[in-house]
């Protein structure tokens, strides 16, 4: 069967000029996040729609990792013309493109974007993959992120994927076979990696106040960035912690070898690594490579909350930009402005609330500095103007500033509007209580 599959390996091999020509007019389609996403397609394809070669395609795509011509703004003045360009998630990239109007973004929750793209169909995909096993499958390895569902959703979508030897096959529901594949590439690049950013003496305190209210056998959730990471890192006295995760990042390898993480607790595969993606370091990619502890998943498995519930004392972890005295957050906008997206953290914050003992943490600064250098509070009265609301009053559990912990879900307003006083920062403590009585919710 090997030879059989190699044989029809070579039939589907293209060059990627060659291979978006299967991609129709009119379609919707997508690529994957991070590393996911194929620089070789999508610079071919973006050639294309900048020359009308197809048109009205809606192309789909989310934190992109490395510039191709889907960011030059000359491309896309053109591609503008003929197609549609959209965002699910807003990194340094797509957020310039947002500001200036070249892309749109979707709302969506990360657990709901399969049956999303099922019930608005999706006929199109492009996905970098693992180099082919002697089965005739490969991998998304650590890359299942959104895509592997939107595509298993949508029977029929036109697959078209870039082999590259860099990417880690993986274990988990993540592979696609040689016979469901339209068109096949090779581009060997080497996979982007987190730079190693130092942890601020703010991202400390909100990491230790964190960590001393995880107990022994927690089913860990973290976000990407500082804080989740400084969380991490003072979590060494735990013991028979677990991981499912929307993200693996390389932190986990460390409290892994210090023997805190074994799984051994968790109810939803024990002892295994749950998650559909993962960024950070060469280091954590070759640990995640054909390592059986570590199960990739597409975002409806992962982000379930149902599935998040199945463990018990989930302790979910994620950053949100702006708290009103009621409990609401913006954490993927700053006013009208698009800033990262929704992701996974309303289905973490459900999923741990669904969880025995689960908590789920945001956490953010207490103050910022605004483009005219004026020091300015990130708890605030009301939201700004326009604000999108993330994580609604309804559902939020815990926020974290580095002055402390409040806990809102269960209380009435005036309790909630002390604690988020409490947690602010001293300077805008006399403030925030004055405009809180102005609001009727202290008296």
């Amino acid at each position: 069967m090997e030879s059989r599959w190699q044989e029809m390996y070579r039939n589907k091999l293209k060059s990627p000029e060659e291979a978006v020509k299967l991609i129709p007019d009119g379609v919707f389609m997508a690529t994957a996040l991070t590393n996911g996403q194929p620089p070789a397609l999508i610079n071919a394809l973006a050639g294309r729609m900048a020359a009308g070669e197809v048109r009205d395609v809606t192309y789909m795509c989310s934190l992109a990792v490395r510039p191709t011509e889907l960011h030059n703004p000359e491309t896309i003045e053109k591609i503008n013309q003929y197609n549609t360009l959209d965002a699910m998630y807003a990194g340094p990239l797509e957020r310039y493109f947002l500001d200036q109007g070249y892309y749109s973004y979707i709302p969506h929750r990360l657990f709901d974007g399969p049956m999303m793209t099922a019930r608005v169909g999706m006929g199109a995909a492009m996905i970098t993959v693992s180099p082919m096993d002697h089965h005739g499958f490969f991998s998304t390895g650590i890359n299942p992120d959104y895509i592997y569902g939107f595509i298993r959703r949508n029977p029929g979508c036109i697959i078209l994927a870039e082999v590259n030897k860099f990417m880690p096959r993986t274990f988990g529901n993540n592979h696609f076979h040689i016979s469901e594949l339209a068109a096949i590439v090779e581009n060997d690049t080497p996979l982007f990696t987190l730079p190693d950013i130092p942890i601020s003496e703010k991202d400390e305190l909100i990491g230790q106040l964190i960590a001393e209210r995880v107990p022994d056998g927690a089913c860990l959730q973290l976000g990407i960035g500082n804080i989740p990471n400084a969380v991490a890192k003072n979590l060494t006295d735990k013991k028979e912690l677990g991981i499912h995760s929307e993200m693996l990042c390389d932190t986990m390898i460390d409290l892994y070898e210090a023997g805190v993480i074994t799984g051994s607790k968790k109810k939803l595969l024990p002892r295994k690594w749950v998650a559909c993606f993962a960024m950070g370091s060469n280091r954590l990619y070759d640990f995640m490579a054909e390592n059986p502890m570590i199960e990739m998943h597409d975002s409806e498995f992962v982000n379930d909350p149902y599935n998040i519930g199945l463990n018990d004392n989930v302790v979910s972890i994620n950053a949100t930009l702006e708290v009103d005295l009621t409990g609401q957050c913006a954490s993927e906008a700053i006013g009208t402005r698009q800033y990262s997206g929704a992701g996974g953290q309303m289905d973490f914050i459900e999923g741990a609330w669904r969880s025995n003992g689960g908590q789920a943490f945001l956490a953010l600064y207490s103050t910022y500095k605004n483009k005219d250098g004026k020091v300015k509070s990130r708890i605030n009265p009301i939201l700004e103007a326009g604000s999108m609301i993330t994580t609604t009053r309804n559902d939020v559990q815990y926020i974290v500033t580095e002055y402390g912990v409040a806990r809102l879900k269960g209380f009435d307003l005036r309790r909630r509007a002390k604690e988020l006083i409490r947690i602010a920062h001293p300077d805008f403590r006399d403030w925030l209580e004055f405009e809180a009585r102005k609001l009727n919710f202290l008296r």
